[in-house]
């Protein structure tokens, strides 16, 4: 059967360059999409009702553990003969897009990805610029891709892509996302993806912006923690985490890491300082930050050198400023 000619125009129809190629060649006999006529008899006259359902169940067991099967491991899993039987079964899936063929990065190994049903429905009449646009998106992962990226890489133009981004999004394969980075451009991921947090600026940012509020209030948290919590003797990241789940202060649970931020944001304003001695589990206690007073009760102020702040001084409570260290107050 000749190849059907697109109705699109040829800036869609014959993309210049290609992220990546996108076949339709599958196996032995299976060329854009049909089946070579005497494979597919082979397959049904020597192959038997049972046998023939046997190989596709086991065709599609292929993809429970691994659903980008290469062409080598069919080879090897099913041998030369009953390879060439399957061309019918690929050949159908293929017409009903619940499988895509494709060529792996700088190989000429073809792999094959089973799609799901609801999946299928979603691909179904695609043509090969929706895909080639669908394929360049989803190698961007879950940071997602500029607009004009996607116009380089595929070579189509603009006017064109709007209609295929109108499409995909239809069909809810991509969703557009904005960056905090650059809240006006706009740029497209897979629509199951969750974008990174260094597009979304994570908990910190809310609709976009900077949520200065939520992290003042994270703060005071903390701090209440850190003068209530164990009579005061300090508290490990792990302890103020567990608290801050116990009474869900944020909306979304945070990472650790998020917790060690805002812990750090304290530590800088002099308001919280790591303690001396380790928790029993090994891990860093912070304790509230003691209120350094340079002047302590020493009455000779007027008569001390002009140079005085870049000496070392030591005060009764063990706490020791180093020379050219700035005397500062902490509370």
């Amino acid at each position: 059967m000749p190849p059907k000619r697109s109705s699109l125009p040829s800036a869609i129809a014959r993309p210049v360059k290609r992220a990546k190629e996108k076949i339709t060649v599958s196996l032995g006999g299976v060329e854009n999409g049909v089946a070579d006529t005497n494979m597919s008899s082979v397959g049904s006259a020597s192959g038997g009702d049972q046998e023939f359902k046997y190989l596709k169940s086991s065709f599609l067991r292929l993809f429970q553990t691994n659903n980008n099967v290469t062409n080598s491991i069919i080879k090897n899993h099913f041998g030369e003969t009953k390879y060439k039987l399957l061309v019918p079964f690929i050949n159908e899936l293929l017409v009903t897009s619940r499988l895509t063929i494709e060529r792996g990065n700088g190989s000429t190994e073809l792999i094959y990805r089973l799609n799901s049903e609801e999946m299928a429905a979603k691909f179904k009449g695609l043509d090969q610029s929706h895909r080639l646009v669908l394929q360049i998106i989803e190698n961007s992962g879950n940071r997602g891709i500029w607009t004009k990226e996607i116009r380089m890489a595929s070579s189509l133009q603009e006017q064109a892509l709007k209609k295929i981004y109108k499409t995909l999004e239809m069909r809810k394969l991509i969703k557009p996302v904005n960056s905090v980075t650059a809240a006006r451009k706009k740029l497209y991921m897979l629509y199951d993806l969750t974008p990174a947090r260094e597009i979304t600026g994570g908990p910190w940012y809310t609709e976009m912006e900077f949520d200065h509020e939520f992290i003042a209030e994270l703060r005071h948290f903390m701090l209440h923690c850190i003068k209530t919590m164990n009579k005061g003797r300090g508290v490990t990241l792990k302890e103020i985490s567990d608290k801050m789940i116990e009474m869900k202060v944020s909306r979304i649970q945070l990472k650790m890491d998020e917790v060690v931020q805002l812990m750090q944001t304290l530590v800088y304003d002099y308001l919280v300082e790591e303690d001396d001695q380790l928790a029993p589990d090994g891990m860093s206690r912070f304790v509230e930050a003691k209120k350094v007073d340079p002047r302590c009760d020493f009455k000779g102020w007027d008569v001390l050198s002009q140079d005085f702040h870049f000496q070392r001084m030591r005060f009764s409570d063990g706490i020791v400023l180093r020379a050219h260290e700035p005397h500062y107050h902490s509370a």
